[in-house]
C-alpha cells in the first residue's frame, strides 16, 4: 500500500514539472558583458597609450635607396623647404680612419629633388682647424625647414634658418614620389631609428649627429626624443636666429616611452655623440646604407641646378625574431576573463568558447633561415667594409704614388738643372781660358814685337854712326 501510494505521488509530482518551461542550458545562465562594456578590474579601460604600445611591429617593405658621396661646401649652404620628412636611418658602420685628423662626414638624408643618403666618409678638412657642422633637420608647420652638413672655418657657426622665413617649396624631383608628412611635435630633429614608420621625427638638440639613433630601437608612434649633454655652451638669440658656439657634446641621452618604440619597451640610454661611434654601435634593426656605385663626389645642392644622379639600391630590413613575432602580454592576461564561466564550473559550447593563447612556435628551419640571413647579411657587410678599406687604401696608395710621382719629376728636373748650370759652368770655364790664352797670346806677341822693333831701332841707330 505504501508503494502504491509513493508511486502515485511521484507520478503526479513528474506530471507537475512536464508543465513548466525547461531550464536553460548551463553555459547561459551567465550572460557574457557586451563589447563596450569594460572587463572587471581594479583600474579603468586601458587607455589609447597602452592600446597603442600593443601594436604589432610589420617591417618595412624593401626600400629603393639612392646613395651618393658628397663633395661638401666650405660655407653653410641655403635652407630648403620640403613637403614631406626623411626616411629613417639606415646603418653605416664606418670603416677604422685613414688618419687620427680625418673627420667622418655621415651619413644622413640631404636633398636632391628626393631624400638621398649621403654616404659617410673619412674626410681631412679643407683647411686647418676646419670642423664639420651636422645637417639640420626643423618641422616647421606641415613641411620640414633642412639645411645639408658643410665644413665651417674656425671662427665660423652655425645660423638657423629664422622663424618665420618665407622659403619656396623645393621642386621634386621628376617621378619622385612624395612621402608622408613629419609627424611629431614641431621644432629641431633627426629622422627615426633604422626600421621604424616612415613620417615619424625624433626631437633633438641643433648640432646633434643623426647617427645617434643607429642603435636605437624602431619607433612607431611618437615619443622618442634626444637630451643632450652639454658641457659648456654658449648660444646667443637675435630677431629669431640662433646662433650655436663652441658647444661640446660627449655623449647624448635618448628617451623614448613604452607606447612609441616597436618593442613595446622604454628607452632611457646614453650614446656616444660623435657620429662615427654611434654609428658603429649594433642596431636593433639592420637597414644597410648601400654603397654608392660611383666614388665621385656629387656637387653640393644648389635650387635650380640639377645634378646627375645614379639609379636606387634596394635594401632590405633585417629585423630581429623577438620585434618579426611580437608575443603581447595582454593577450595572456585577457585569458582568465574569458575564462571565467568554466571558473565557475560552468560548460560553454564548443563554437562559443574562446581560441586558447599559444605562443608562436619558432621552427628550426626559420631560426636556420634567419640564421644564414644574418649570417649573409653580416658577410656583406664585411666585404663592404673591406670594399671601402681597400677603396680608402686605393686611393690613399695612388695620392702617395702622385706624390712620389711629383716628387720623382721633380728630382729630374733638379738633377736636370744641375746637370744644366754644371755644362754651363764648364763652357764658361772653357771660353775664359781660352779668353785668358788668346790674352797671353796676345801679350806675348805684343813683347816679342816690341821687343824686335827696340832691337831694330837699335840696329838702325848704330848703322848711322859714323864709322
Amino acid at each position: 500500500m505504501k508503494t502504491t501510494i509513493t508511486f502515485i505521488f511521484a507520478a503526479a509530482a513528474l506530471c507537475a514539472c512536464n508543465s513548466q518551461a525547461p531550464p536553460p542550458p548551463p553555459y547561459q545562465t551567465a550572460t557574457a558583458p557586451a563589447e563596450t562594456s569594460p572587463p572587471p578590474s581594479s583600474s579603468s579601460a586601458p587607455s589609447s597609450e597602452s592600446s597603442v604600445s600593443e601594436e604589432n611591429y610589420v617591417p618595412p617593405p624593401p626600400q629603393q635607396v639612392v646613395s651618393v658621396y658628397q663633395e661638401p661646401p666650405t660655407s653653410q649652404p641655403p635652407p630648403v623647404e620640403i613637403g614631406w620628412a626623411p626616411p629613417p636611418m639606415l646603418v653605416e658602420p664606418p670603416p677604422p680612419p685613414p688618419a687620427p685628423q680625418y673627420i667622418w662626414t655621415g651619413g644622413y638624408w640631404g636633398w636632391y629633388g628626393n631624400w638621398v643618403w649621403i654616404h659617410g666618409r673619412w674626410a681631412p678638412p679643407p683647411q686647418p682647424n676646419y670642423h664639420w657642422v651636422q645637417p639640420y633637420y626643423d618641422h616647421r608647420g606641415p613641411n620640414v625647414v633642412f639645411v645639408g652638413g658643410f665644413w665651417a672655418a674656425p671662427s665660423v657657426s652655425f645660423v638657423a634658418p629664422a622663424i618665420g622665413l618665407s622659403l619656396a617649396l623645393a621642386i621634386v624631383g621628376p617621378g619622385v614620389v612624395p612621402g608622408p608628412p613629419p609627424i611629431g611635435p614641431e621644432g629641431v630633429f633627426v629622422p627615426p631609428p633604422p626600421g621604424s614608420r616612415f613620417g615619424i621625427i625624433v626631437p633633438a638638440p641643433i648640432g646633434t649627429a643623426p647617427a645617434v639613433v643607429t642603435s636605437a630601437p624602431p619607433v612607431l608612434n611618437v615619443g622618442m626624443r634626444i637630451n643632450s649633454n652639454i658641457t659648456t655652451t654658449n648660444i646667443n638669440n637675435t630677431t629669431n636666429t640662433t646662433v650655436i658656439n663652441n658647444t661640446t657634446i660627449n655623449n647624448v641621452t635618448i628617451i623614448a616611452p613604452a607606447s612609441a618604440t616597436a618593442n613595446h619597451q622604454a628607452v632611457n640610454a646614453t650614446v656616444p655623440a660623435q657620429a662615427h661611434l654611434a654609428a658603429a654601435m649594433t642596431p636593433v634593426v639592420r637597414v644597410p646604407a648601400p654603397t654608392p656605385s660611383s666614388t665621385k663626389p656629387v656637387a653640393p645642392y644648389v635650387p635650380g641646378r640639377p645634378v646627375s644622379l645614379p639609379p636606387p639600391q634596394v635594401v632590405h630590413a633585417v629585423v630581429p625574431p623577438e620585434l618579426a613575432h611580437p608575443q603581447p602580454a595582454s593577450a595572456m592576461q585577457a585569458a582568465p576573463r574569458e575564462a571565467a564561466p568554466e571558473s565557475r564550473g560552468e560548460q560553454r559550447p564548443p563554437s562559443e568558447r574562446p581560441p586558447v593563447e599559444r605562443p608562436p612556435v619558432e621552427r628550426p628551419g626559420e631560426q636556420n633561415a634567419a640564421a644564414n640571413e644574418a649570417r649573409a647579411n653580416a658577410e656583406k657587410a664585411a666585404a663592404q667594409r673591406a670594399q671601402q678599406e681597400a677603396e680608402a687604401k686605393r686611393s690613399a696608395a695612388e695620392a702617395a704614388s702622385e706624390r712620389n710621382k711629383q716628387q720623382a719629376e721633380g728630382a729630374v728636373a733638379k738633377k736636370n738643372a744641375a746637370e744644366t748650370a754644371a755644362e754651363r759652368n764648364k763652357q764658361l770655364a772653357a771660353e775664359a781660358a781660352e779668353a785668358k790664352k788668346k790674352a797671353s797670346e796676345a801679350a806675348a806677341a805684343a813683347e816679342a814685337k816690341k821687343k824686335a822693333e827696340a832691337a831694330e831701332a837699335k840696329k838702325k841707330a848704330q848703322e848711322k854712326q859714323p864709322q
